[in-house]
């Protein structure tokens, strides 16, 4: 397999440093000093930060994307499918105790600064809802699958804001567990014909 090329090493690393220290934090010179490249070659890739971020944004779409499809083939029922949300609060709970939810905290900043690029990094979210609102319309919840699915985002983004806060993994296993009961009590119906 080839090495990835330096343009898709900029997009990673920005992605990371993004994420861990924020949009507005990260500078040019950090990201190109993170990855041993000048600020020449830098700039051959990206002339803005603005252009590297709308890269940003647009990885973690297609990663979005691919692990939405892998849990769409992974399991046949919905309930085990939405799960695979819900328990990416406790696979990625420590980057979450240290750095929040990367879709989260990078729309909040981007709220914050009223960039152009923020409407952009709520298709993330978007894509969230609409599967978790596909999965609940499969349990038959149709004419509530949105709410549902809004709700449940909700929750999870609650979840990681005082995950990060507090750093308490315990609270974190706690509302998880607490999320899945909630899914284990809503009723399968049936589907409208």
């Amino acid at each position: 397999m080839p090495a990835p090329a330096t343009q898709d090493l900029i997009v990673q690393k920005a992605d990371a440093l993004f994420y861990e220290g924020g949009f507005a934090a990260t500078s040019f010179a950090e990201i190109a000093t993170a990855l041993g490249i000048s600020r020449g070659n830098f700039y051959y890739h990206f002339k803005t930060k603005d252009e590297i971020l709308d890269a940003v944004i647009a990885r973690r779409l297609e990663r979005t994307r691919a692990m939405l499809d892998r849990w769409q083939t992974e399991s046949e029922a919905p309930r085990e499918r939405i799960l695979s949300f819900i328990r990416i609060l406790i696979s990625n709970r420590t980057k979450i105790m240290a750095f929040g939810c990367p879709v989260g905290t990078l729309c909040s900043e981007l709220a914050k600064l009223d960039h152009a690029a923020q409407s952009r990094a709520v298709e993330i979210f978007g894509l969230f809802r609409d599967w978790l609102a596909g999965q609940f319309r499969a349990l038959g919840n149709g004419d509530r699958a949105e709410a549902l699915a809004l709700h449940l985002l909700a929750w999870s983004q609650g979840v990681a804001v005082m995950a990060s806060a507090f750093r308490d993994e315990s609270f974190v296993r706690s509302e998880v567990a607490g999320i899945e009961h909630w899914l284990a009590t809503l009723p399968d119906l049936p589907q409208a014909t």
